[in-house]
């Protein structure tokens, strides 16, 4: 007998797609077979995982008159790609993952009456799943307090956190090595596989500005942009700070396992990992973001006193000194935050992802959320 298929619709950037990969991995480690469905853009899901892969056409309609309307016939487009390739599939299921390349699977698939869920990976729901939203049967949230919901779809909502990747969730399983009275602060710094430049401006000035016995006790490593690089080495080479420097670190798990603090942006993937690795964070939102959601997903983690926020205005040499030297000064601040960081994420989501698709998929649903009731009062809550 052929094992149940599940179309998972996701593309852009990786903050959609490793999700739906790490759904991928758990749905068939159930015995589901999967499919994605993407735009020309959704590359690098996993050739490893054998998932047969689907593009069709997709943009966004945004931005002037003529690139609004060019995406919307390219939705138009995507929108008859994929009610054929789902007639000719026969999904049990089909999964979004917001972002405009999602819209075209998910729409066809709710108008043909197929079991669908969306999975919101910010703490405010973005444009595509807002227009997805009243179409589908379940709604997946990483956050218990997402922004942008109707109060009416609330009742079809599931908290099942974002997934992240099994090493990661690992890290969060081992003990947070406590910073001893006068031991190092392992610092990390990541601003994405790009870096950020905020980030290489005003961190090695906040360490300048610190007395030199604290900065002696900073070890730092630092993913910048290619083209930061030099400046920053130079930097931290003139005010004699231990640093180590590079545009990407392939070994990102084993680095925030020997992390005592990291600064970073906050999009949903990064704020996924460090809840689940349980690692303290200073939160520094992309001001530029779609609807500002990462200042929403930096502020619920702080609200949770898993991470302290910053906006880039207040992102200053001085008061990430400040920070810098009263975690120092105080370490159990760090242990403290370390431990709610731990119980504000959510190590298990993939497989909480798992079960809310396969209750939706279930032959003899009955066309509800599917969630248990105690998830779904997390959810509204």
């Amino acid at each position: 007998m052929t094992a149940p298929l599940i179309v998972l619709a996701a593309g852009g950037t990786g903050g959609h797609v490793f999700p739906a990969r790490a759904l991928a991995e758990a749905l068939r480690g159930r015995g589901w077979r999967v499919a994605l469905v993407t735009d020309r853009r959704g590359a690098g899901f996993g050739e490893d995982l054998d998932v047969e892969v689907h593009r069709i056409s997709a943009a966004s309609p945004g931005g002037g008159a003529g690139r609004a309307l060019a995406g919307i016939i390219r939705l138009g487009a995507g929108l008859f790609q994929a009610r054929r390739l789902l007639r000719r599939l026969a999904p049990q299921g089909v999964a979004g993952f917001g972002g405009y390349p999602s819209v075209p699977a998910v729409w066809a698939a709710a108008s043909a009456g197929l079991p669908t869920l969306i999975h919101e990976q910010n703490a405010a729901m973005g444009r595509a799943n807002r227009l997805l939203a009243p179409r589908v049967r379940a709604i997946a949230l990483s956050f218990a307090d997402t922004l942008r919901i109707r109060p009416c779809d609330r009742a079809k909502c599931v908290l099942t956190g974002n997934p992240v990747r099994a090493a990661v969730a690992a890290v969060g399983a081992r003990p947070y090595p406590a910073l001893e009275p006068d031991g190092t602060l392992r610092l990390l710094v990541t601003g994405g596989s790009q870096g950020a430049r905020i980030l290489s401006r005003v961190v090695p000035e906040a360490v300048a500005a610190l007395d030199a016995p604290l900065r002696r006790r900073l070890a730092i490593v630092q993913q910048c942009r290619p083209e930061d690089l030099d400046a920053v080495r130079a930097r931290y080479d003139a005010i004699g700070a231990t640093a180590e420097l590079a545009s990407f670190f392939d070994d990102m798990p084993a680095r925030l396992t020997a992390a005592h603090l990291v600064i970073g942006r906050a999009g949903a993937s990064t704020v996924a990992e460090l809840g689940a690795a349980g690692r303290p964070a200073v939160l520094v939102p992309y001001a530029r973001a779609v609807d500002d959601h990462q200042s929403a997903n930096a502020a619920a983690a702080e609200a949770a006193g898993a991470a302290w926020a910053l906006a880039e205005p207040a992102f200053t040499p001085q008061a990430l000194a400040d920070r810098l030297r009263s975690l120092i000064e105080h370490p159990a601040m760090l242990t403290e935050t370390a431990v709610r960081a731990r119980a504000f994420g959510r190590a298990d989501a993939a497989e909480r992802l798992a079960d809310a698709v396969a209750t939706i998929a279930t032959p003899g649903h009955n066309g509800g959320s599917g969630v248990r009731s105690d998830e779904r009062r997390e959810a509204a809550a």
